[in-house]
């Protein structure tokens, strides 16, 4: 039997020491002997690896980082454990009643729990509270605008607001968006602008509707966000999230829409922005209301692990109170609600307990085999709208035509 224990873990700073602790403490819990081999991987090669690969089944890892998107795929490759059995046997302390609702129904298939929640945080606005609330910037902004700077809760705020503050000279940008051509970030861009403005993804039966008018708005204020310099830095088909969480933790960013956990990361010690930052909903368009998107990350017990018992239990012990603090507290998003109203949690960042606050409300993907090749027929769209002049109507209707056999209701 092999003496490493291994974790595909998603490439991010929080993920890789939290995990670190979370293990040590494990060990020296329990009397582990097993050794920590803990390897941080961006989104393409972590799929590679865990699914492309057969990493999953082959014994290569013994846990993984499995976002939400990639469930339906991984259950029905047979590459994760159903974890029921071992938490019949030994309970995950207050599963399910502990978390919210919005963060157990994604992992449940039938009576099958294929992980647990360990990174969670909805998608919101994040601005700098020291420049919303400078008086000289409000004057500025109200003589120009003729209404009063606040945080934007429309569309055509947000391009005023992005337009005030975009100040190259002074190193300053209005907003960025993170338009890296991985299958994520661009897609749940699209989907939020979509959203926002009343309009679906899918009709009721699960067919995609990809050419409506919401859609044509949707893409059209997102490829103006990622093109027009008046706006947002040069570069951004460089930027995944993470990076634009580290433009705006970096303090030359006024505000974005973005995961929660890159507005927590922005009051850790040393941070620029440290004190300066606050959450909100994301605008709403024309004609729409706030929405949300939550996409999680759990923690999967590989169908192939080589310990699959000491998988469990460090999953488990992850879930505990004390762990699923760590995981806040080096810069991640714990998912118990105990955590979203722990007092030093919410000493350490202030805007903690509106956790609550931002789930009402989210949505979430199609949970479906076929939404990769949705996934993948939007980000082409997507990227042809930010990298051509090509109407985005003839766009969205070539997307609509690529998309037209999918189905999505199961």
């Amino acid at each position: 039997m092999s003496d490493r224990f291994r974790i595909a873990v998603r490439r991010f700073g929080p993920f890789e020491t939290a995990i670190a602790k979370q293990w040590a403490a494990f060990c020296a819990a329990t009397g582990c002997p097993l050794e920590l081999d803990a390897v941080a991987l961006d989104l393409n090669p972590l799929v590679e690896s865990i699914f492309t690969n057969g990493g999953l089944k082959d014994g290569t890892w013994d846990i993984a980082f499995i976002v939400t998107d990639w469930l339906a795929d991984a259950v029905a490759d047979g590459a994760i454990r159903d974890l029921a059995p071992m938490m019949q046997a030994n309970p995950v302390p207050d599963y399910p009643t502990g978390w919210a609702s919005s963060l157990t129904g994604m992992q449940q298939f039938g009576e099958a729990i294929v992980g647990l929640p360990y990174h969670d945080g909805p998608e919101c606005l994040v601005y700098r509270k020291d420049l919303f609330e400078d008086s000289a910037e409000r004057a500025a902004f109200k003589a120009q605008y003729g209404y009063d700077l606040a945080p934007p809760t429309t569309w055509a705020a947000f391009e005023d607001a992005a337009r005030f503050f975009n100040r190259p000279e002074q190193g300053m940008y209005g907003t960025i968006v993170a338009a890296f051509p991985d299958g994520h970030n661009t897609v749940y861009d699209f989907c939020l602008q979509l959203w926002s403005r009343g309009g679906e993804l899918v009709d009721p039966q699960g067919r995609p509707t990809l050419d409506t008018p919401q859609a044509i708005a949707a893409l059209e204020f997102y490829r103006m966000l990622v093109n027009d310099r008046g706006m947002t830095p040069p570069g951004l088909a460089e930027i995944d999230s993470v990076k634009s969480g580290e433009r705006f933790a970096s303090g030359d960013i006024a505000m974005m829409v973005n995961w929660f956990g890159f507005a927590a990361v922005c009051e850790l010690p040393g941070c620029a922005v440290k004190g300066k930052t606050a959450v909100a909903p994301v605008p709403a368009g024309e004609g729409g209301t706030n929405a949300s998107l939550i996409v999680y990350w759990l923690l999967c017990v590989a169908a192939g692990s080589r310990h699959p018992e000491i998988a469990y239990a460090f999953v488990r012990h992850c879930m505990s109170a004390e762990m699923d603090k760590v995981t806040t507290l080096e810069g991640g998003i714990g998912c118990r609600l105990s955590t979203w109203t722990d007092p030093e949690v919410n000493e350490a960042i202030p805007f903690y307990h509106q956790l609550g606050d931002l789930h009402h409300g989210t949505r979430t993907l199609p949970r479906s085999r076929a939404l990769p090749r949705l996934v993948h027929v939007i980000d082409a769209a997507v990227q042809q709208a930010i990298t051509s002049d090509e109407p985005t109507a003839a766009i969205l209707r070539r997307a609509q035509a690529a998309a037209v056999d999918l189905d999505l209701s199961h």
